[in-house]
């Protein structure tokens, strides 16, 4: 991220002819890419409207109704530390295996020496109590500890049947073991204690990385910051504002490979994703290449994004810069934030969205062919809408269940003080919502999507799950320095089936299955996967949106181990339970829909 009036920048032409310095010297197999054939931002928003018409959409805001009554802590003490700005996210996963999506919000802490009186602040885990509502749980479940946290990520890592949680934080992250419902600190015993000084993760998921069925971790790191190495910066010449990382050097992500006894192995060197010079804070899971092993993007901050290809012997290989994902158009590296991938058009072609900082459009790489992606964001009609924000989560979902995902953001500046220096740029920013209208665009549909998209918030992370068992997807959006907000969709929706997949041991959820689902003449692919968004993880639970069409006339599932099922004739209004091997063994139906 940066704040633009004091950005050093090279010339657009200088980074051009660096960029193609760069891809000449990659290895001979790897393709070569003219920059310009790049896709132009439609920044102009002039082109004819499309034909289709959105439909009534609406989300309610019931946070106060479901007792959530989370807010989140900065630690903040008129020093400006970096940090405060920057979190957190939050998880929507099953953590006592009741069928029920329960909310994990992660949260930060007070700086030693500054301890604002009261109760320390904890991350808290809230049960889905199946009537509208949450409990707090977080004592009982053994997670009343102070962190100063930032990410989080749910996995089966030990395969006994619970989902387990891995926290990212400034100094060292936790993986907490769950056992029959209660978390156990197992970090250090486990192998996947940070070795960096200062410690700064962010992103991270769980991923099947050689195939060997057991779920490994993935961590992203950010840039070597700590109260010592604080630096003073300023967007107005005199107060001091939060620093950018262009000040601080960045850190690698780290790679941990799952031993199946408990212990992980840090294989980043030996695995390909060791590089130093990234400031990493998203990453998102997908096949780009449809060859049965997972790949991943990352997402950096003022430097490249990475997108790692899965070699198929435990090691990858960055290829972003000859797929156009590295940089802009124009050869820079933006703010990377959140991201998120899917299939737009379910044509099978993927597409990655990254958020950016204000007055730098939201990316949005399509495939154009192979490796070689175009960034389609003006196209699309999103470039223009999303100047003004600084976006850091945001993910695909069918907000109204027609089979066409559409696009959440949530956004917020990282200077309170901003609007001192940039008149047009607020430090709250509203979240917006873009509906996908099957015509290669997104109509922005903020300004008719209900209350919880009228107002500004300080925006951070952002996911998806149906935690009232309607069949559609609600929002958890978590603030910097501000509450938590759960938005309940309420969209007149179409019919739709959800999937829950559960693999063969060690892999027991699945990651990394693909499913295919066939109703008359639409088709969707979705993974089963963990990551994306921002610091956050959306439930893994596969959603299917019909329209009115009464069935899926075929389901097809690639399985992690690549073996292949198919099931016919699944009735919407259900949730379908899927084990591998054993075909349908629960078929739960949705619950009737608010009027």
């Amino acid at each position: 991220m940066r704040i633009r009036n004091f950005q050093f920048s090279i010339p657009p032409l200088s980074r051009l002819l660096l960029c193609l310095l760069l891809s000449c010297s990659q290895k001979k197999s790897e393709p070569k890419i003219d920059p310009s054939t790049y896709a132009k931002p439609d920044l102009g928003y002039t082109r004819v409207g499309a034909r289709r018409e959105p439909p009534p959409i609406a989300f309610t805001d019931i946070t106060r109704q479901a007792k959530l009554d989370f807010h989140h802590e900065t630690g903040a003490f008129g020093k400006k530390w970096m940090p405060e700005t920057m979190g957190s996210g939050c998880a929507i996963f099953d953590y006592d295996g009741d069928g029920l999506p329960d909310i994990f919000l992660v949260n930060g802490t007070f700086w030693p020496g500054h301890e604002k009186g009261g109760p320390p602040p904890f991350s808290r885990l809230y049960r889905n109590r199946g009537d509208g509502t949450f409990e707090d749980v977080t004592e009982r479940a053994g997670l009343a500890f102070p962190l100063y946290g930032m990410g989080v990520t749910a996995g089966d890592y030990d395969a006994d049947g619970d989902l387990d949680l891995h926290l990212t934080a400034v100094g060292e992250g936790r993986l907490l073991r769950n056992d029959g419902g209660r978390f156990t600190d197992v970090t250090r015993k486990a192998g996947v204690a940070g070795r960096q000084n200062p410690a700064w993760s962010t992103g991270a998921a769980w991923v099947d990385v050689d195939g060997d069925g057991r779920i490994d971790l993935f961590v992203c790191n950010y840039v070597h910051w700590s109260p010592e190495t604080d630096l003073f910066t300023t967007i107005d010449g005199v107060n001091k504002s939060y620093a950018t990382p262009q000040q601080y050097d960045g850190a690698t992500c780290r790679l941990y490979r799952n031993r199946g006894d408990g212990t992980f192995e840090e294989i980043t060197q030996k695995a390909g994703v060791d590089n130093p010079k990234g400031k990493s804070l998203g990453v998102a899971v997908a096949d780009f290449d449809d060859d049965g092993r997972p790949d991943l993007v990352v997402t950096n901050d003022t430097q490249p994004n990475f997108l790692y290809h899965n070699q198929g012997d435990g090691t990858f290989r960055d290829i972003a810069l000859t797929s156009g994902v590295a940089y802009d158009e124009a050869g820079r590296a933006r703010a990377g934030m959140g991201v998120d991938v899917a299939s737009l058009d379910n044509d099978r072609a993927i597409a990655i969205a990254i958020g950016n900082f204000s007055r730098e459009p939201v990316s949005l790489y399509r495939q154009s062919g192979g490796d070689i992606f175009i960034d389609e964001a003006g196209g699309r009609r999103i470039a223009q809408p999303t100047l003004p924000s600084l976006t850091f989560g945001l993910l695909f979902f069918d907000c109204d269940l027609d089979g066409y995902l559409d696009l959440a953001l949530a956004n917020g500046h990282i200077e309170p003080e901003i609007q001192r220096v940039q008149k047009d740029i607020s430090f709250e920013q509203r979240p917006q919502l873009f509906w996908n209208d099957r015509e290669r665009h997104f109509q922005d549909v903020t300004g008719r999507a209900g209350e919880p998209f009228a107002r500004g918030v300080v925006g951070r992370g952002l996911a998806a799950g149906d935690l009232d068992g309607d069949g559609d997807l609600d929002l958890v959006l978590t603030a910097s320095g501000g509450p938590a907000v759960l938005m309940r969709n309420d969209t007149p929706a179409g019919k739709a089936i959800r999937v829950r997949l559960r693999g063969a041991p060690p892999n027991r959820d699945a990651l990394g299955a693909v499913a295919t689902a066939t109703a008359g003449d639409l088709e969707q692919r979705a993974m089963a996967r963990t990551g994306s968004s921002y610091l956050s993880q959306s439930e893994t639970t596969l959603t299917f949106g019909l329209e009115n069409r009464p069935r899926v006339d075929r389901l097809s599932i690639r399985w992690p181990d690549g073996r292949t099922e198919r099931l016919e004739n699944l009735d919407a209004g259900f949730t379908y339970e899927i084990e591998q091997g054993r075909g349908i063994v629960k078929r739960v139906p949705f619950r009737q829909r608010p009027l």
